[in-house]
């Protein structure tokens, strides 16, 4: 039995897939990498494989996570990405505005 439950995008070429399967007479649940491109298409090792005996373990242990555990918080003296690259700039503009205070030499 193969029953898909969903894909999550991992980047431009992988996607994390969720399903239940048979394996070696063992029903699991297994969490891998899809990948597409032009070299390959199809599953890679990256993955995990919770047997079904350990499923009601899993399910208690994902289901303690809170939303909260889970929110991305920045310390407040970090950046994001765009924020950096907009001091960046301004920085950069900031300096071609400044006149030059190289000495020049006497001749």
């Amino acid at each position: 039995m193969e029953k898909d439950i969903g894909k999550l995008p991992k980047n431009d070429t992988t996607e994390i897939v969720l399903r239940i399967d048979d394996f070696a007479d063992k029903r699991g649940f297994t969490i891998r990498e899809f990948v597409t491109s032009d070299r390959y298409t199809g599953f890679t090792k990256s993955g995990v494989r919770i047997l079904a005996k350990d499923w009601q373990k899993f399910k208690e242990m994902i289901n303690s996570v809170n939303d909260e555990d889970m929110k991305e918080e920045l310390p407040e003296d970090q950046k994001t990405l765009d924020e950096a690259a907009m001091a960046d700039a301004q920085a950069e503009k900031q300096k071609a505005e400044e006149p030059s205070k190289e000495e020049l030499p006497d001749y």
